[in-house]
Formats: structure tokens, sequence, C-alpha cells
């Protein structure tokens, strides 16, 4: 299935300049949603990965029917302020300014193989920053799995470190 196909172009949104890459088609249309959930567990089947985690919020329209399929956890990765228990968290660079994330202290055991998978690569550094919470509570990242990645943008130039699986590629 030809997945460029099923994602809607939005110009100009959020902003002047911008061309969004709507994946909410993707999630109205079954088939093309359970393509791309098969391309990603297919991908991840023989890696013994344990747990997926997760990006807030789109990464867990995707992770969980990964996670499910695999018979394995899923675990969020969250805004500060999001989670009930007790977190670690990391502070990652915006474009203009600072955010943080998220995850609940006990969510990875040392030792687990993750695969963190998320709708969309970017710049990289929410990817970058969720892969550094996995690690400082002792989890491997084993791979990261995206739907879309804007290659312009050189995401996976932060990610080096790492297997980068993408399903869809635009240069914006």
């Amino acid at each position: 299935m030809n997945l460029k196909d099923k994602i809607r172009i939005v110009e100009n949104f959020p902003k002047e300049g911008i061309s969004f890459k709507d994946i909410t088609t993707i999630l109205q249309d079954g088939e093309a949603f359970r393509s791309c959930i098969d391309e990603i567990v297919n991908y991840l089947k023989d890696k013994n990965i344990d747990v997926i985690v997760g990006p807030e919020a789109r990464g867990f329209l995707f992770g969980t029917p990964v996670a499910y399929e695999l018979g394995i956890g899923f675990v969020p990765v969250r805004k500060k302020g999001k989670l009930p228990s007790e977190t670690i968290e990391v502070e990652y660079q915006l474009e203009y300014g600072t955010d943080i994330l998220q995850v609940h202290k006990d969510a990875i055991k040392p030792g687990q193989r993750v695969a963190i998978v998320d709708d969309l690569l970017a710049t990289g550094g929410t990817i970058e920053s969720a892969a550094k919470l996995v690690e400082k509570i002792g989890g491997k990242v084993v791979t990261m799995n995206f739907v879309v990645e804007l290659t312009d943008l050189k995401g996976r130039d932060k990610l080096n470190d790492y297997d980068v699986q993408t399903l869809v590629e635009y240069n914006i």
C-alpha cells in the first residue's frame, strides 16, 4: 500500500509556510491503519522487544496497537505533570524555548529491550528525549519506528546511535 496516498497534506498549518502531514486520515482508514501497524510489527517481531514506548500523544495511537499485536506492554512518555506516580524527567530544546518529558520511574525494568514508536520524525528532539528517559531507568533502546519522516529536518542525524525505521519519507 502506498501510504503517501493516505496522508492528507495541509498547507500553512499550524502556521504560514508549514506543509503539515496529517496522519488522521490513516487512522480513519482501517486498511491503511492496519498496514502501518503490520509493517511496524513485522519489523519488530524478531528483535526480542520487551516493551513499546510511545511519546504523547500520537505515539500512543500507533504504539499501543503495536504492543497489543506483539503481546507486550506499552509505556507512555508524557509532558510534565500528566503522570500520577513517581517520575523521572528530561528537559529538551524546542525551536523557541524548552519542554519537559516524563516517564514513571518503575515503567521499564533494567535491561528491558525497548522500541519507541511514534507518528513523526521531524527534528528528533522529542524522540531523542524519550530515548534518554528509557536509558536513564535502565532500558535499552533497540529501535525507533515512525510512520512519517520529514527528511529535510534531519532528525535522524540526532539518532545515529539507534536503528530507525520509517514507513514514509517527505522532503518538506
